[in-house]
């Protein structure tokens, strides 16, 4: 019984540091990734910098897809469902509490 509170209630602290830490981490990147494209439009408005922003959403694009591409290379990455899988292993009380942590501390975050 114990050993059984021990990994639910461990997991989900640990689920709740994570999702926490994540939705930090997730603002930073983007005020940081705002700041910036704020301060190419004011370059571009006191006309310092010409930006052809019609050419952007395919420079994302190229760079998901490489991304994308990237993935696959990396073992166990090609298909999604075996980390999944290798997850469920520990036992539902393992990956059940340690979800419901994730989804609370990235709420709360």
């Amino acid at each position: 019984m114990y050993s059984v509170v021990v990994t639910v209630g461990g997991s989900f602290f640990a689920g709740f540091l994570v999702g926490y830490a994540l939705k930090k981490v997730v603002k930073l990147v983007a005020a940081v990734v705002g700041l910036f494209l704020a301060g190419l439009a004011y370059l571009q408005y006191q006309q310092i910098v010409v930006i052809s922003w019609n050419k952007i959403p395919r420079l994302l694009q190229n760079a998901a897809s490489a991304l994308a591409n990237a993935t696959t290379q990396i073992p166990g990455f090609s298909s999604g469902h075996t980390a999944a899988l290798a997850m469920t292993n520990f036992g539902i009380s393992l990956t059940g509490s340690m979800a419901m942590g994730f989804a609370v501390g990235f709420i709360k975050g």
